[in-house]
C-alpha cells in the first residue's frame, strides 16, 4: 500500500484506504474516491495530481493525495 501521490502516471490503481478526519473522508468520497474504486493518475506536478475517478477528472493537492492509499 502506498499513497496516491506516489502512483505512476497512466497506471490504474484501486483505492484501498482513505485517511484523514471525517470531514476529509466525506469530501474525498463526494469527489468519487471510495474504497474499492479505481483511480488513474493523469498527470502529476510537484506532488499535486490530476486523476480520473468515476469517469471524471479531479485535481487534488499533494496533501489530499497522501491521504488516499492505493
Amino acid at each position: 500500500m502506498m499513497p496516491l501521490s506516489l502512483a505512476d502516471v497512466g497506471e490504474e490503481n484501486t483505492v484501498k484506504k482513505i485517511g484523514g478526519s471525517p470531514e476529509v473522508k466525506k469530501h474525498l468520497e463526494n469527489l468519487g474516491f471510495v474504497v474499492g474504486g479505481n483511480v488513474t493518475v493523469i498527470t502529476s506536478l510537484n506532488g499535486n495530481v490530476i486523476v480520473n475517478v468515476k469517469d471524471s477528472r479531479v485535481a487534488i493537492s499533494e496533501e489530499m493525495a497522501r491521504k488516499i492509499m492505493i
